[in-house]
């Protein structure tokens, strides 16, 4: 223990989680690190939940993170209905039910918003850092885990601060942290990053002694990420994209190592990822928030040279094995702020490749990634908004179809609206890949039709356009049938129009 509590100021400060516990009020606002089920407080934020069901009277905290939680905590915490409201991303269904019937609030954050907003004074102060540490170094720095998240701004704003010191995670950890906390709007300097593997921060969260209310012992890995392998269809998406990318190359406008490359969470996005893989791509870099599967399966391979993210997010038998080889990724990898990851500076600076993944798509280009059907919180928007705007290429990925045919993800007008029509330069189904970069709306829906959408759905997407330009405009809609797929999904549990029997 002491190899890892160097700070000899904090050596009497150790406490047992249901005291941390003990000291968070109702009211409350909490900070909470961990970011895509990595390096989160794994074990305070059960203990309040315990607590409060205990005593039971009224209770409730404000929850802020990085992104969605493991150890089943959003879970246990949605559960014993303490959180009044959360953000800026979830990803348990638990949580999502209460969210979705208006027993707990949610605000839907891009990620790299919410240290400014914290910064801004915008939202309630913060009143506890709940944090996960490898090590406390001799100076009070915290050396985060397997993510840093928020976990840089929540201390630095927090009034108290608790550490929850996991003996669990590697202390080869150590090392691959880069801390870089910008300044206040209007005060700042330009974030002084030009490559992928540069270092700008320091190696922890300098933290203030006299902020630090509690240590408590840790023995618990990350939750194990839930992505499923890849399958036929996402090995076509990654063929069309990949094909893509060799003419971009052979057009001049991307270099032959392509670009720095983001992916997004979730199994679309990391078995897209995987494309790479049987793909001529070498000297690969990363630049983005997670860091799954994929990125270490392409390191393994040496097609990755660097990778930089805010988390490392794995498998279960991946997560073991990079640990247990953790020594020859070392010099190939940093963990950054969500701030600084996702940062539109440095997205737009360095150009990137971004990949994310959309719930549905409209014959114009507009995606949703957050709500379905228009109105059921599925997990958040997430970063997908901060790169999709600002990079070189905004691509969004999706199987043309789901349950089992009977939802069409290319539908007539997106029930929901989360990237607009001037932030999607790609998009990509099984089917294939629509570049609708320099394309008018009229000129989109034609190439979304005929190259993403599913045979079964494409006659139906046509006859839909071509009645829109009967009423003209610039991007035609037939407004009272731009949401009949959703209703009659709703109704019928298909998109489907029902064809007339055969006589």
């Amino acid at each position: 223990m002491w190899e890892r509590l160097r700070d000899k100021r904090l050596a009497d400060k150790i406490v047992t989680a249901e005291v941390a516990a003990g000291w968070i009020e109702d009211g409350m606002t909490i900070g909470l690190s961990g970011f895509t089920r990595a390096g989160d407080a794994k074990v305070v934020p059960l203990a309040l939940a315990e607590l409060a069901k205990k005593e039971n009277k009224p209770f409730g905290v404000n929850v802020y993170t990085g992104a969605s939680l493991g150890s089943d905590v959003d879970a246990v915490m949605a559960e014993a209905g303490i959180i009044n409201k959360r953000l800026p991303f979830q990803a348990d269904p638990v949580m999502r039910k209460k969210i979705n019937d208006g027993s707990m609030m949610f605000v839907d954050q891009h990620l790299s918003h919410t240290a400014e907003a914290i910064r801004q004074g915008a939202i309630d102060a913060i009143d506890y850092a709940i944090v996960e540490a490898v090590a406390i170094t001799e100076e009070g720095m915290i050396i985060p885990a397997t993510s840093v998240g928020n976990s840089n701004i929540f201390v630095e704003n927090a009034k108290h601060v608790i550490i929850e010191l996991n003996m669990a995670q590697s202390v080869e950890l150590e090392g691959i942290h880069d801390i870089y906390t910008p300044a206040k709007q209007g005060e700042r300097e330009p974030i002084p990053l030009t490559s992928v593997d540069q270092r700008i921060g320091t190696a922890g969260i300098p933290v203030d002694p006299d902020k630090v209310k509690g240590i408590v012992l840790t023995n618990q890995l990350d939750s194990p990420s839930t992505i499923v392998e890849p399958d036929e269809e996402t090995a076509q998406i990654a063929a069309h994209l990949i094909e893509f990318l060799r003419q971009e190359v052979k057009e001049g406008r991307l270099p032959n190592n392509l670009a720095p490359l983001q992916s997004g969470i979730g199994s679309v996005a990391n078995a897209v990822f995987n494309g790479f893989l049987d793909s001529e791509f070498t000297d690969l870099t990363v630049f983005s928030e997670v860091l799954q599967d994929a990125v270490f399966d392409l390191l393994d391979a040496g097609k990755i040279s660097f990778a930089s993210g805010c988390s490392i997010t794995l498998t279960a038998d991946k997560m073991k094995h990079v640990t247990e080889n953790f020594a020859q990724y070392r010099d190939k990898l940093l963990l950054r702020p969500q701030e600084i990851t996702n940062h539109p500076e440095l997205i737009r600076r360095l150009g990137l490749i971004a990949i994310n993944t959309a719930i549905e798509a409209d014959i114009y280009g507009n995606v949703n990634s957050t709500n379905v059907s228009g109105t059921r919180m599925m997990n958040g928007i997430g970063g997908s908004g901060d790169f999709a705007r600002n990079a070189r290429l905004g691509i969004f990925v999706t199987k043309s179809i789901a349950k089992g045919g009977n939802i069409s993800s290319i539908v007539p007008f997106a029930s929901h609206v989360d990237h607009t029509e001037h932030d999607v330069d790609i998009i990509v189904t099984e089917q294939g890949l629509a570049d609708l970069r320099g394309l008018a709306p009229r000129q989109r829906a034609i190439k979304i039709i005929e190259n993403c959408a599913h045979p079964m759905y494409r006659d139906q997407l046509m006859a839909y356009y071509e009645e829109a330009l009967t009423r003209g405009g610039h991007t035609p809609h037939v407004l009272e049938k731009a949401f009949s797929w959703h209703v009659r999904y709703a109704q019928e549990g298909t998109m489907l129009e029902k064809k007339p029997a055969l006589v």
